[in-house]
């Protein structure tokens, strides 16, 4: 299938064209390569899937030099002209949208850009669906859509309605925005909520790569809740081989979708959304020792208190992705802790 996926710069949207690609698919990537994080790490990805970042020129779609029936485009979601562009040229038969402003800590200093890029952006996205009909709009939600709510395992069929972040609250204006099209305009949309994406290429703002660091470096880590924290940690293979299981199997109305008890999970439109997520949380004093244990040094770890916008644990209820797709999450925190800080020492390193 020709595949449009937004985000490939990107860590997921990277992990997942490689993957398409390697299946056979036809995929056209698209990112703005921002510096919301070290832009070289950004290259690096392009690098690794053909492309040559010394040409990259905003508006064109380059060839891979390595990787057949595989292109990228430089260019912003908030761009309209841009995106329309991108969908007149590729003609997708699939979107997979994984560009976003990213980060809970980010959004409560830096709230325009959440508005800009998930709410504008997706917009963009939704508005090019419909006047370049495709099969299927996949799209990242999140787990931070669950905010205040505690009934655990997080379950899609729980309403969410209180979330503690901008970041939050963008994701779940997604998940309306796209309830909306599938309504009016029958366009077939999946929301994934991911939990905690984690392995090789992985973003510098995240715990395992900053714990990571500075234990390798001997310097302190900054422990949130007083270590009282657990995530459902999900290992990105399982989180793109849960997107590749779910592309030629578009969403469709729920006839037993009842508007006087709605289910929030589904519709009387082709809407569905799923939780992708390991389902086995881990308490973070022991995601710690795992990366000691890999590491074989020691953290240096500075008690603090919980984060404005952070919620305590999260937990993922799958079933419904074992369901509809035969497909769970599998990689045990270790093995999956391990890979990355092999990747981490090998790439630094050279």
């Amino acid at each position: 299938m020709k595949v449009l996926i937004t985000g490939t710069a990107g860590f997921i949207g990277f992990h997942l064209a490689e993957l398409l690609h390697k299946q056979g698919h036809v995929v056209l990537g698209l990112d703005n390569v921002n510096d919301y994080y070290d832009v070289n790490l950004k290259l690096s990805r392009l690098k690794v899937s053909g492309i040559d970042t010394d040409a990259i020129e905003y508006g064109k779609i380059m060839r891979s030099k390595s990787h057949e029936n595989l292109s990228f485009i430089k260019a912003e979601l908030e761009d309209r002209d841009a995106v329309f562009n991108a969908f007149d040229n590729f003609r997708p038969e699939i979107v997979v949208n994984l560009a976003a402003q990213a980060g809970v800590r980010y959004s409560l200093s830096n709230p325009d850009t959440y508005i800009k890029s998930n709410i504008q952006g997706f917009l963009n996205v939704l508005e090019a669906c419909r006047k370049y009909p495709v099969n299927q709009l996949l799209y990242a939600s999140s787990s931070s859509v669950y905010g205040l709510n505690k009934n655990m395992p997080f379950s899609v069929h729980k309403n969410v309605d209180h979330p503690v972040s901008l970041y939050a609250a963008s994701k779940k204006a997604n998940e309306l925005m796209a309830h909306t099209y599938s309504h009016l305009f029958g366009i077939p949309t999946t929301g994934l909520r991911f939990f905690t994406v984690y392995g090789p290429w992985g973003r510098p703002d995240m715990a395992l790569f900053i714990f990571t660091r500075a234990i390798l470096e001997g310097k302190p880590i900054e422990v949130y809740n007083y270590g009282k924290m657990e995530r459902d940690f999900t290992y990105v293979a399982d989180i793109v081989g849960g997107i590749s299981h779910m592309l030629s199997k578009p969403p469709v109305a729920n006839p037993l979708w009842n508007p006087e008890n709605p289910d929030p999970a589904s519709s009387s439109a082709p809407y569905r959304l799923y939780n992708i997520g390991n389902s086995q949380p881990v308490k973070l004093m022991d995601f710690i020792s795992a990366i000691e244990k890999k590491t074989g040094k020691k953290a240096i770890m500075e008690m603090m208190p919980i984060q404005a916008g952070d919620v305590p644990k999260t937990w993922a209820d799958t079933s419904d992705l074992k369901a509809d797709y035969n497909y769970s999450p599998y990689t045990p925190i270790q093995e999956g802790i391990d890979r990355f800080i092999e990747w981490y020492s090998e790439y630094y390193s050279a």
